[in-house]
């Protein structure tokens, strides 16, 4: 009625749907695919391009006028900075005459 005994793995009753028994088991349904049929990267580039692209465009009002305000800041910082360390904007706010 049953497999044979294996003394590592027991009893081999049989695969799904056929317990051990001549005839398979009613109502049982088993689908398998082959090794050489199944795609796990399949589309994976194509898909993380535009996936990417999705979420970026999703997201670039979010970052973009952060960095727009922090560059024209530090772009009036420095050249406020220049003026102030030349000889007009010495002479123009009172600095050290040496």
């Amino acid at each position: 009625m049953g497999g044979h005994l294996d003394p590592k793995h027991g009893v081999f009753l049989g695969g799904w749907g056929n317990f051990g028994v001549p005839t398979p088991m009613k109502g049982i349904t088993t689908y398998s695919l082959s090794q050489n049929r199944q795609r796990p990267a399949a589309g994976m580039l194509y898909n993380a391009f535009f996936n990417t692209y999705r979420r970026a465009k999703a997201q670039v009002l979010y970052v973009l006028p952060p960095f727009i305000a922090a560059y024209a800041l530090m772009d009036w910082a420095t050249k406020k900075n220049e003026y102030l360390m030349s000889k007009p904007g010495r002479l123009a706010h009172g600095g050290d005459d040496e």
